[in-house]
């Protein structure tokens, strides 16, 4: 058999074959690759920075603390190890927290929007060879 021939199906598996990249899908590297993904990426860091300085303002809570209590509760997990104690911080929880989930649910959609395309984009590349 000729090397020519040889190498053929060996590309053909290399082209089906998927590169499996984790640091890229866990550290959202692709969606900062992906420029109509920023809007709502600055979107989602700015309401997790607006309501850190609104907590450690109102509350008096260490800007850590400030920043787990926002991530806990937009991603809807509420310890209670942490809860605003003034009518001011309650109030502004309660329109926080509806509109911080919207906005994650937003950024997950687009996560699912970018992964999507690549993996169709891989088999549209695999499907044109």
């Amino acid at each position: 058999m000729p090397p020519s021939q040889s190498r053929q199906p060996i590309k053909e598996i290399e082209r089906e074959l998927r590169v499996y990249r984790p640091l890229r899908n866990m550290f959202l590297l692709d969606m900062l690759r992906d420029r109509a993904s920023w809007p709502v990426l600055g979107w989602a860091l700015s309401t997790l920075l607006l309501g850190t300085l609104v907590y450690h303002w109102l509350e008096g809570w260490s800007y850590l603390d400030a920043l787990y209590f926002c991530v806990i509760s937009l991603a809807t997990i509420g310890y209670g190890d942490l809860t605003p104690t003034t009518p001011l911080a309650r109030a502004f929880t309660i329109v926080y927290v509806i509109n911080g989930i919207v906005i994650l649910l937003a950024l997950f959609d687009r996560i699912r929007a970018v992964r999507t395309g690549r993996i169709e984009g891989d088999a549209d590349d695999s499907a044109a060879s």
